[in-house]
């Protein structure tokens, strides 16, 4: 069974950092790609990064690139979302996917 815990959220000022952490289990992780959506309040979800088995080959969407960096740790089973340089516009809650499967989500908020 597929689970993703995701961490890391919380709130920071404009052009402030945080890194976000999913603990994946249940699965090889390090045998599948693996993303990052999120959903801002009232809107829909919005894909934001991929990053492959091995990590190699990352892609990010346009709202996201020069800004955020997806990374993994296959020893570890854990992926990484690093986001700097954060806007108001970046506030959502952050999930980590694998397919059809999300985590609980963790919220973040820019804000002064």
């Amino acid at each position: 069974q597929v689970q993703l815990v995701e961490s890391g959220g919380g709130l920071v000022q404009p052009g402030g950092s945080l890194r976000l952490s999913c603990a994946a289990s249940g699965f090889t992780f390090s045998a599948y790609g693996i993303g990052w959506v999120r959903q801002a309040p009232g809107k829909g979800v919005e894909w934001i990064s991929t990053i492959d088995n091995s990590g190699a080959r990352t892609q990010y969407a346009d709202s996201v690139k020069g800004r955020f960096t997806i990374s993994r740790d296959n020893a570890k089973n854990t992926l990484y979302l690093q986001m700097n340089s954060l806007k108001p516009e970046d506030t959502a809650v952050y999930y980590c996917e694998l397919g059809n499967s999300r985590g609980q989500g963790t919220l973040v908020t820019v804000s002064s």
